[in-house]
């Protein structure tokens, strides 16, 4: 098991790095060229700055009982027909239960932008929702890590 992150724009990257130590976990954050990114704990993968490289990438990494943090509903989605888990930067875990009304959501919204409508206002990220994301990551990480176990033991 690892975790994999779309870094280029995590807000949460050293919370990341604090659970996975802690967990022993191995991770890999994996930026664009555009983007500078050092570590002491993560493994730095950067690719080209071409549309949706670090997706692909992330990707092609990912193998069953990984974790991907991501905000991209899509690869979100295609991470979990691959049987890995995905959760959002705000501690939201994707799920087989949720994806598809995400993705139906995702894309009224880029049909309303393309007819002129903006309802998107974001707030300023705060340290509650940075303690959302660490809740719902380390109550990730201890299931998958309790799901791993119980496969190997199988």
């Amino acid at each position: 098991m690892k975790i994999l992150v779309d870094a280029d724009a995590c807000p949460v990257k050293e919370i990341i790095e604090d659970i996975a130590s802690n967990f022993k976990i191995p991770v890999i954050m994996i930026i664009d060229t555009s983007h500078e990114l050092y570590s002491n704990y993560s493994e730095i993968i950067q690719v080209s700055k071409a549309p949706d490289a670090v997706d692909l990438a992330l990707f092609n990494r990912t193998s069953p009982g990984d974790i991907v943090v991501t905000h991209d509903y899509g690869v979100a989605s295609m991470v979990l027909g691959k049987k890995a888990y995905a959760i959002n930067n705000n501690g939201k875990w994707f799920t087989n239960q949720n994806i598809d009304v995400l993705m139906y959501e995702r894309h009224i919204a880029a049909k309303q932008r393309k007819m002129g409508v903006h309802s998107c206002s974001m707030k300023k990220r705060s340290k509650q929702d940075d303690q959302h994301f660490r809740d719902g990551f380390t109550r990730l990480c201890i299931y998958a890590i309790k799901r791993e176990k119980e496969m190997h033991d199988k």
